[in-house]
């Protein structure tokens, strides 16, 4: 399966001290009384592209796993971030025809985010010349529990599309954002072997 979606945490209100400033990088209070180089931490939304498969062991009874994850950093204060989820989920399916299957699913994975700065590139001369890159300052990883439900939709006999929503619970999540729950939605499309 290949999906596409988004996912919502609002920001913690904090701050992270601009490149520009004497504390560069490090935790500020935004508001009126800071020093004017604190920048406030986002919330987590954007694009999210999926990669995910199922393996149904009986009618029923399944097992499965996904990875959605952020393809676009975003900005993060003075630094560029990047979200991922990742799950190994169980699957039951109460409703299964032809054409429209009811999918239930939980399970456990992780929460990624991973954090960089944009630098500059340049040349020296006209001989060596480097582009743009961002540079990896660090990560911070949080176990997740996973639930989501969807209804796969056949098209054809084997081709899908499922819109599923998902909830990710991510305790430790709050040094990041605002909560340790985030939602989720996905649109996925895939192609099913065999029967169902």
């Amino acid at each position: 399966m290949v999906g596409f979606g988004t996912a919502h945490d609002s920001a913690n209100g904090g701050g992270i001290e601009s490149a520009d400033s004497i504390n560069a990088y490090s935790a500020c209070a935004p508001g009126p009384a800071s020093d004017g180089y604190c920048l406030n931490n986002p919330d987590l939304s954007g694009f999210f592209l999926g990669f995910g498969g199922d393996v149904m062991l009986w009618k029923k009874f399944g097992i499965g796993a996904a990875a959605n994850v952020m393809p676009e950093r975003k900005d993060y204060g003075p630094l560029l971030y990047r979200q991922a989820f990742y799950d190994v989920n169980g699957i039951f399916r109460p409703v299964s025809t032809k054409r429209v299957v009811l999918q239930l699913e939980g399970g456990i994975g992780g929460a990624h985010t991973g954090f960089g700065i944009n630098e500059s590139g340049g040349c020296v001369g006209t001989a060596v010349c480097t582009p743009n890159q961002t540079e990896p300052v660090g990560s911070s990883n949080h176990f997740d529990i996973h639930a989501g439900v969807g209804v796969s939709l056949f098209v054809t006999e084997h081709i899908f599309i499922r819109p599923q929503f998902d909830i990710h619970y991510a305790p430790g999540l709050t040094d990041q954002f605002n909560s340790n729950v985030v939602t989720a939605g996905m649109v996925w499309v895939g192609y099913s072997f065999g029967d169902r």
